[in-house]
């Protein structure tokens, strides 16, 4: 399962794929996120279940596996409200690509074969590679923890492709039987859906060296082109001030959140309260915050219409390095309409399709025994978010005399720290309501 700090540059990418595509169109992005499954950990445990008894060929067992965890990761990735990428493609349906791009590297003298590797020469990208990081090789090569092996020609020098044994995944190419090294893998989807150059590559820092240094040396050399021509970098996520761990006792994925009651919405909005180039940190304290102020939210926007244009302000915003915490704090100044696009745009559904909060009585007490209840719940509400609006513009004449018109029914309206409340009397009668709307 995905951790919750997997989630981050989900969520924070998610918001910049919405942006995008509402400032210029749909069709005017294309959104790529792959799934790494020629990976050591995924064939460990589909060997396990094959010792186990499990039926069908290796290969099978490990897609299975795949299929597994990526089902799990949409579903939980569902839950945070974050959109599927328009493609979402597997490493193994790339083999093809990947061992053409190797050749390339090869013929142009930036890679080599040694004892049934391929391995990228670094020092053929030496002047560029490390930029990306702002390391020189000599240092990398000083502080270095890499597999020092004797066909290396540098120790910085990394796998394009490796031998596989016969009871690992493997596939014929020009070097024998064997399986790709990780950082390839992207730099040959990338170049198959996005071309040799793209607009934006994101991810979190802890990916910026060496895999991300190492795609672009690969697809630099390989393509003779750019790569990528902007970067974004989340950091990481802490847990009450600490880092997460399983030692500390506080590590937890984020189906752990949402078994517990945590709403995904709840947890967007914490993760999106924190500008993505700062650390992260997830409280209990900030998730009961952000849940009540979503619950107010929700309340100003229930039942309205958004508006078709996102507010200058929040655009502003987001179009200032993604601040999502400067978005979140000009959409808690605003109501109705425009709060709800912004909302939109920011990744929360409507109120009207949260169940969390269509569960809760919405500030109404006393509604349960009247007959009608939804209705008369979404009436009263209505009214009560009209003279929540004029007193917010200070039209307090206007608004006292709604409140005159909604407590002639039998309701004792009043003003609470989350929002407009109704208390019912026992000679509550909504049909004096009716008119009012």
């Amino acid at each position: 399962r995905a951790h919750l700090g997997n989630s981050r540059p989900v969520l924070v990418f998610d918001v910049l794929y919405r942006l995008l595509r509402h400032v210029y169109g749909d069709k005017a992005v294309t959104y790529v996120r792959n799934f790494t499954d020629v990976d050591d950990r995924i064939n460990e445990t589909a060997q396990k279940r094959k010792m186990a008894g499990a039926e069908g060929a290796l290969e099978d067992l490990i897609r299975e596996r795949s299929n597994e965890t990526i089902d799990w990761y949409h579903q939980d990735m569902d839950a945070l409200g974050a959109l599927r990428p328009d493609y979402e493609p597997r490493a193994t349906e790339f083999i093809a690509p990947m061992v053409a791009m190797i050749e390339v590297l090869i013929a142009k003298g930036h890679a080599y074969e040694a004892e049934g590797h391929v391995l990228f020469a670094v020092d053929s990208w030496r002047e560029h590679y490390g930029k990306l990081s702002g390391r020189s090789v000599d240092d990398m090569i000083a502080g270095a923890r890499v597999e020092v092996a004797p066909y290396k020609r540098n120790p910085m020098d990394f796998v394009l492709w490796k031998p596989s044994s016969d009871d690992l995944p493997g596939w014929d190419s020009p070097w024998g039987r064997g399986r790709p090294g990780w950082h390839i893998e992207c730099s040959a989807m990338a170049k198959e859906l996005l071309g040799e150059t793209f607009d934006i590559h994101a991810g979190g820092n802890d990916l910026q060296f060496p895999h991300h240094e190492n795609e672009i040396a690969q697809s630099c050399c390989a393509n003779e082109a750019d790569f990528a021509r902007y970067w974004l970098h989340n950091e990481m996520l802490q847990v009450e001030g600490k880092k997460m761990s399983k030692s500390l006792g506080n590590f937890f994925t984020v189906r752990d959140l949402l078994d517990q009651g945590v709403p995904g919405e709840v947890i967007r909005f914490v993760m999106l309260s924190t500008h993505y180039g700062k650390p992260m940190d997830w409280t209990e304290k900030k998730r009961q915050e952000a849940e009540k102020r979503l619950t107010q939210w929700y309340r100003k926007t229930d039942g309205i219409k958004a508006a078709d244009t996102l507010p200058s302000r929040v655009e502003a915003a987001l179009a200032d390095d993604l601040n999502t915490h400067l978005a979140l704090t000009e959409i808690g100044k605003m109501s109705g309409p425009a709060m709800k696009c912004a909302m939109r745009v920011m990744g929360f559904p409507d109120a009207e399709d949260v169940d969390w909060f269509r569960g809760q009585n919405l500030g109404i007490n006393g509604v349960g025994s009247v007959e009608g209840q939804d209705l008369t719940q979404d009436l009263l509400r209505k009214l009560m978010l009209r003279w929540e609006e004029l007193r917010t513009a200070k039209k307090y004449g206007e608004a006292d005399s709604l409140k005159l018109e909604i407590e002639k029914a039998g309701v004792v309206l009043r003003a609470g720290p989350d929002g407009p409340q109704a208390d019912l009397g026992k000679d509550f009668d909504p049909a004096k309501l009716e008119g009012l709307e």
